[in-house]
């Protein structure tokens, strides 16, 4: 344990993955490194981010800075690793906050450093006040990445208040001209990706939703303009945020050549008073580094969800979901004439939407009365349900939980239960109120019906959604009424977390209108996302494009439905669909003959290639972002197998399609595609020629030709 920097300049002491020198620390993962030191004046400032060197003694030292004048002192120069709001530093803090007497800068110095296998503990103090900071950092040495976040301790006797709390600022090297890269967008069409020049000054990024939000995602990447970074190849700085909640990322570029990223809870509208005695530590920051472009950043980030899923070694179904067919008019028996229709395809998980709890009859009336409604199910759902396993199929389930409506009967119960102002009209949007899950009483509620209705049937699978953002963000009662942003995601925390372990098999689905909750924190309690409401599927390849820059394919649940019928074959929506967890939206009983039987024969060509989709590394071979012609591949682990999926959108004719180059395939092994066997080099180099007209797609398998 390191409990302080050595005093001798030539100690060397090593703790695999993590090395402590005298004036530096050394986070190495398999290929890159990540160093943060001291330098003279005791500032823990930021040294290297990047490709692991040989010898920890190749590592830059800690910078030092005398200023450019009196307006811009040294500290705000430097590429401090947790700056503060104190001093003549005039750059974007990651902590400011509040003391008792009024104080409103924060001065801390180092303290002390602990190091525990693959953690770094960096402890801060306070030069005047009981507060303490720890900085953490978890090395995740086989997915190439660092996990940081930051612990804040209130010592002292009294209560502060946090006002702004980043989890991490990140500086790419000095000096030089960068893009950002990030994902934008809207209901029906979320995570569009971006890329724009940083400039002089700040850009800021963020939500203020109380959900993660469809506007944007809490992931940035960075690529040096002067030598820009492709899929394959170039320098990539990434980082993501694991929160549920508001969240803010502030890109600060200075006339100095700095570049400072950070990402964290949102400041704005935001409070945290910390009592005395207590601690509070921020989210988690997921960054990392790649020296072979924008492929292998998301492969890091897609590595590190399968060691948080809940269940990552799980196949997912094939599900039917029953909406479209039959939107509130559900009942019993043409729940079943789905099912049957469902199962002779190939389908595995029949899902009953919305409509089926007491008194819902549209979207007017009965959010937060969670059980049966008689007039649909006299018996209950246990019927169906039987009649659904009998099948073969599993059951699942649709929800909304952080929903009330006025017309209820737990609103008329409790109506102080929502959030609102008291002398505000309450807003609603598709008529409903939000219920405030900062309440312990409210989390208690929700956990008991749905323990209950989880108990009295056999589920399997949970889609939860979430149809509005906040509005009116009142708690007054409580002793800061700010913190609501923050206790609010917690109590949806906790509600999940109370019930996954009362029932650990069933699956999770995160839907918000679709993509409105899709982040690493999430992903904690979900196996699944809904990403998006949009499943016409010339726009689905560029959302499902954008979400691979940082989530899998076993986490994207995806709908083959009539969006796009009439001038997309089924076989070009199946195979949009096909690229991750495979369902069908659709109304079956409308499907002619012809139809059922290609939905069938491609339910069962899904069945043979999704350990490859489900559980394989993912490329993204052409961009639909850039060409109409666009292509993605999966390939297992072992490098035995392979699928490709290619879609030709309109490019008028006459044209010849460019090759396809692959993927992740052994160079020297040889594969098979279509009756012709080349080496993965070969199938690289020269390509895969495919012939597509207009909106057609194809997917074919790959295979390892044994010696």
């Amino acid at each position: 344990m390191v409990t302080a920097l050595e005093t001798d300049p030539l100690a060397l002491y090593f703790f695999m993955p993590i090395h402590a020198t005298a004036t530096a620390w050394v986070l190495e993962t398999n290929q890159t490194a990540y160093v943060l030191g001291l330098n003279a004046k005791g500032m823990l400032v930021h040294c290297y981010w990047g490709v692991k060197l040989p010898r920890v003694s190749d590592y830059p030292v800690p910078a030092e800075s005398e200023g450019w004048s009196s307006f811009n002192a040294g500290g705000g120069l430097l590429p401090e690793e947790f700056p503060t709001y104190a001093g003549a530093k005039y750059i974007e803090p990651c902590l400011k906050l509040t003391f008792a007497d009024g104080v409103r800068d924060t001065v801390l110095e180092f303290d002390s450093a602990k190091v525990e296998g693959n953690e770094l503990q960096i402890h801060l103090r306070d030069t005047f006040y009981a507060l303490r900071i720890t900085l953490h950092y978890h090395v995740l040495e086989n997915v190439d990445l660092l996990e940081r976040f930051v612990t804040v301790h209130n010592q002292s006797d009294t209560a502060i208040t946090v006002e702004r709390f980043f989890s991490a600022q990140f500086h790419p090297p000095l000096h030089s001209n960068y893009r950002l890269h990030h994902l934008a967008g809207a209901w029906l069409k979320e995570t569009q990706v971006q890329h724009e020049t940083l400039g002089i000054g700040t850009k800021v990024l963020e939500s203020r939703r109380i959900t993660t939000g469809h506007q944007h995602q809490p992931w940035f990447a960075l690529d040096n303009l002067e030598q820009p970074a492709t899929e394959t190849t170039g320098h990539v700085w990434f980082a993501a945020l694991a929160w549920s909640g508001n969240w803010k990322l502030t890109a600060e570029k200075t006339i100095f050549g700095g570049t400072r990223v950070s990402l964290g809870l949102n400041d704005w509208d935001f409070a945290l008073r910390l009592e005395a005695k207590r601690s509070f530590s921020s989210p988690k920051c997921i960054a990392g580094f790649s020296s072979a472009g924008f492929g292998a950043a998301s492969r890091a980030f897609h590595g590190y969800v399968q060691t948080i899923l809940p269940h990552p070694e799980i196949t997912r179904k094939v599900l039917y979901n029953s909406w479209e067919a039959t939107a509130f008019h559900v009942n019993e028996a043409d729940q079943v004439k789905l099912a049957e229709i469902a199962k002779g395809i190939g389908v595995e998980l029949f899902v009953l939407d919305d409509g089926w709890f007491h008194n819902r009859h549209s979207d007017n009336a009965a959010l937060g009365d969670w059980w049966a409604d008689k007039s649909k199910f006299p018996n209950g759902l246990n019927p169906l349900i039987e009649k659904v396993n009998a099948l073969g199929m599993d059951f699942g389930l649709w929800l909304e939980p952080e929903m009330v409506s006025v017309d209820s009967e737990l609103y008329h119960a409790h109506p102080d239960w929502v959030i609102h102002f008291p002398t505000r009209a309450r807003t609603e949007m598709r008529n409903q109120l939000m219920l405030n899950l900062a309440k312990s009483e409210v989390q208690d509620y929700l956990i008991g019906i749905l323990d209950k209705l989880l108990e009295q049937h056999n589920i399997t699978f949970i889609k939860w959604d979430m149809n509005r953002n906040v509005s009116e963000p009142g708690w007054l009662e409580h002793h800061e009424p700010k913190e609501i942003w923050l206790r609010y995601v917690e109590g949806l925390y906790r509600v999940w977390g109370t019930l996954r372990q009362r029932h650990p098999d069933v699956i999770w689905q995160s839907c918000s209108g679709g993509g409105g909750r899709a982040d690493l924190g999430i992903l904690q309690f979900a196996d699944q996302i809904w990403i998006s409401d949009m499943t016409e599927p010339t726009m689905r390849l560029r959302i499902q494009e954008g979400y691979s820059q940082i989530y899998p394919a076993n986490t994207m649940e995806a709908w083959v439905t009539d969006m796009g019928a009439k001038h997309l074959p089924l076989e070009f929506r199946f195979h949009v669909s096909m690229a991750g967890l495979l369902g069908i939206g659709t109304n079956l009983h409308h499907w002619s003959e012809t139809e059922i039987a290609t939905a069938t024969r491609l339910v069962q060509a899904y069945k043979t290639v999704r350990h490859v989709i489900q559980f394989g590394n993912q490329y993204r071979l052409r961009s639909v972002f850039i060409s109409n012609f666009s292509s993605l591949m999966y390939v297992t682990k072992d490098q035995s197998e392979a699928v490709i999926f290619a879609f030709r959108t309109h490019i008028p004719d006459p044209v010849k399609l460019p090759a396809i180059h692959l993927q992740g395939l052994e160079p020297t092994t040889q594969y098979e595609i279509n009756g012709t066997i080349r080496s993965g080099s070969a199938w690289q180099h020269v390509g895969l020629e495919v012939n597509l007209t207009d909106f057609s797609s194809v997917m074919l398998h790959i295979k390892r030709v044994e010696p």
